[in-house]
């Protein structure tokens, strides 16, 4: 089993550990002899950046693991506190910037059908944001929505993200994993991985 990381901040988390283990240390510390794993995700990449990841992918990978699209969605951060009419004027300000992100993401996970045997997607999680969180929970749930959407059309598995890191103590800061949270997502890849096998 060779298993391979793609995306963000997420699995690229070693800045925010204070020398403690990343997710890429938590998952190799679970791997058996003759076993692999890759980090090819890297902090502060996008959609688009992933497609320069899959060129660095290894021989006789066998398992992939994607999780991108959170700084996709805090490019337009700024959209959350613009005055508008009606609350539906700013559900259709939102919408925009979705539907770019939900083409752009499917033909990510496209291009990934055809170049690896295995892998699944990871939502985006709500982070650790304080009094702000519903306001940024709710804007998360619209390009979730498109990823959640782009793998049920391409029969892909999706790791929920939310569900899994939903404690303070899961984060280092509002939007990166601490040690704990890579620990926890660490093991979650780990036993899809074995499921498969």
């Amino acid at each position: 089993m060779h298993i391979v990381l793609l995306g963000d901040s997420i699995f690229d988390n070693a800045p925010y550990t204070a020398g403690g283990p990343a997710v890429i240390d938590h998952l190799r510390g679970g791997l058996q002899p003759g076993e692999e794993a890759t980090l090819l995700a890297v902090d502060g990449h996008y959609v688009s950046d992933v497609h320069h990841q899959i060129r660095k992918l290894p021989d006789g990978a066998t398992h992939c693991f994607l999780s991108i699209g959170g700084n996709d969605a805090l490019e337009h951060v700024e959209l959350l506190n613009r005055r508008v009419d009606t609350a539906g004027h700013g559900l259709a300000l939102m919408g925009r910037p979705v539907e770019g992100f939900a083409e752009e993401y499917s033909s990510l996970l496209d291009r990934l059908k055809q170049e690896l045997p295995w892998f699944q997607v990871c939502t985006v999680y709500n982070g650790d944001f304080g009094p702000e969180a519903p306001i940024v929970t709710a804007a998360i749930r619209l390009f979730n929505d498109a990823i959640q959407r782009a793998a049920n059309e391409r029969g892909l598995d999706v790791v929920e993200l939310r569900n899994l890191l939903n404690r303070s103590e899961h984060y280092a800061n509002p939007i990166e994993p601490s040690v704990e949270g890579g620990r926890i997502l660490a093991a979650e890849l780990l036993k899809r991985a074995r499921g498969s096998e």
